[in-house]
């Protein structure tokens, strides 16, 4: 992952180019996910948020989240209901891939070319329009991996 403050530059850069706002708010939001070592749910980034915005309410986090979603700034972990920073921001037609781990609960996003390439062409030979898609898969990291054989 690309680090904090070339993510956040990325961003603001993108936003101007596309005549959007990157407000104090949706920037925040977005560092607490990009900082973030796991997918991260809504009601954690509040908790987070409060503690430097204490009036944050759930409706603030939502919108900020819309906006960073509707921007390709974030990617939803459909499957725990959370977010991440999306790896390759402002990169149009952007398909991902999710690693999920079910023993940490860590998500790695990587991009598998000939996986999208296979999906896009099958959407096209049924006439399907995609928009976006996110694949989840579900297994466990190496790093879990690794402790469960020293446990044995």
């Amino acid at each position: 992952m690309a680090n904090l403050s070339h993510l956040i530059a990325r961003a603001q850069s993108l936003c101007e180019q596309r005549g959007v706002r990157l407000t104090t708010q949706r920037e925040r939001v977005y560092e607490i996910i990009v900082q973030s070592k796991r997918a991260i749910s809504a009601y954690d980034l509040l908790d987070v948020l409060r503690e430097t915005e204490p009036q944050a309410k759930p409706p603030t986090v939502y919108r900020a989240l819309d906006f960073l979603l509707s921007q390709g700034f974030v990617h939803k972990v459909e499957s725990t209901n959370s977010f991440i920073a999306c790896c390759l921001p402002g990169h149009e037609q952007h398909c991902s891939q999710l690693l999920i781990c079910d023993s940490c609960g860590a998500v790695e996003e990587c991009h598998a070319d000939t996986l999208s390439t296979a999906l896009k062409q099958k959407a096209h030979q049924v006439g399907f329009a995609v928009s976006h898609h996110v694949v989840e898969t579900h297994g466990t990291c190496h790093a879990c991996q690794v402790a469960t054989h020293k446990m044995q």
